[in-house]
């Protein structure tokens, strides 16, 4: 779990160097690695466990969307991220994500203190699904609820 907590976390000269960035449309194909660095900064993991990842996150208004709240495409982000956070396994690539379903149920402000929980739900084989509930810490409405089935190759047993 320690390299999920590590996977989560984005280092101090990463955090200051995307701070100081002025982000703008940008053409399709752009490395991934901006997009993980303007999502997950600011992510704190609270607990790492077998099974169960539950992080803290102040929404930034650098994703908030034109009407103000926190910007679904960045929920959805996260629910990908700890979702696949929950069942990495130090030593294997990443597992891919082959659905995603996410309710959004209330909104998030700039500002407001969310918490994030990813939990295994089951595996079978080399498919994996998680459940990431994203609640409002303040007024412990769940903002969004996300189910999200993964699938990677396991190592042999013999």
């Amino acid at each position: 779990m320690e390299k999920a907590k590590e996977f989560l976390t984005v280092n101090d000269e990463a955090s200051e160097s995307v701070s100081r960035l002025a982000v703008r449309p940008h053409p399709a194909g752009i490395d991934q690695i901006l997009l993980e660095d303007i999502v997950l900064k600011g992510i704190r993991v609270d607990r790492a466990e077998p099974g169960l990842v539950v992080c803290s996150f102040k929404v930034p208004p650098r994703l908030a969307d034109r009407a103000g709240g926190f910007a679904t495409g960045a929920i959805s982000y996260l629910v990908d991220e700890v979702g696949g956070a929950v069942i990495h396994v130090e030593g294997l690539p990443m597992n891919v994500s082959v659905d995603m379903s996410i309710s959004f149920l209330s909104t998030a402000k700039p500002d407001d203190e969310l918490e994030i929980t990813g939990s295994l739900l089951g595996q079978r084989g080399g498919y994996s699904g998680t459940l990431v509930l994203i609640r409002n810490k303040a007024t412990g409405e769940v903002v969004a609820e996300g189910r999200h089935s993964l699938f990677g190759k396991r190592t042999s047993k013999l």
